[in-house]
């Protein structure tokens, strides 16, 4: 019988760090599934989505080179507030899928899936074994988004103000990840967690 993965469930505010944290598990030999990731993977010239946002939206916010056209979409969805709803159903259970698919082909005790709205979606929430939220003040946010994405600070207050708060974000995590300072801090956040998912995937497959 095939064990599953322990899970851990990553998520944060917008310019968090949770990709210096992914990263940092990945680095350590973790698998690590990114939805975002897996969200472009399925729109990119190719994907198995394509042919289902052809359908349905038409060729208008496909790219000559067969991508979604974000940016269109983008667009349609501002004017259109079904459009988003409609893109929705035809992304997210391919995304599901595909998670689900590279979470049983995971040679690692424990995977963590990268989810930025996991505390949001029941359904992630109840496939991870634990959540763990990487948090700084929403002021080092806004700084870092604007100067990542080259935003100005009221944009970036707008996108964080529609992300769940941060109150209720640290609320429902089981582990946090200070990154209110060096990467290094970060990194031994990181290392200590580390250690700590593999006894507890550990443990859990002894148990069975």
């Amino acid at each position: 019988m095939t064990i599953r993965p322990y899970i851990i469930g990553l998520t944060g505010g917008i310019g968090s760090g949770k990709s210096a944290a992914a990263d940092r598990f990945a680095a350590l030999g973790a698998t690590v599934i990114d939805t975002d990731a897996v969200a472009h993977q399925l729109t990119a010239p190719g994907g198995s989505a394509i042919g289902s946002i052809r359908d349905t939206f038409g060729e208008a916010v496909i790219t000559p080179d067969g991508a979604l056209d974000r940016n269109a979409m983008r667009e349609l969805a501002f004017s259109d507030p079904d459009a988003r709803r409609r893109l929705e159903a035809i992304l997210h259970p391919a995304i599901a899928d595909e998670c689900e698919r590279l979470i049983a082909a995971a040679g690692s005790p424990y995977v963590v899936l990268g989810v930025p709205l996991l505390i949001e979606s029941k359904s992630y929430r109840e496939r991870c074994d634990r959540i763990c939220v990487v948090d700084c003040p929403v002021e080092m946010q806004v700084s870092r988004v604007m100067l990542r994405n080259g935003l100005e600070e009221s944009r970036v207050r707008t996108i964080i103000a529609a992300q769940i708060s941060r109150d209720q974000r640290l609320a429902a995590a089981d582990d946090v990840i200070d990154n209110s300072k060096s990467l290094a801090t970060l990194h031994a956040q990181v290392d200590r967690l580390h250690e700590k998912y593999l006894d507890a995937a550990s443990n859990r497959a002894n148990s069975r």
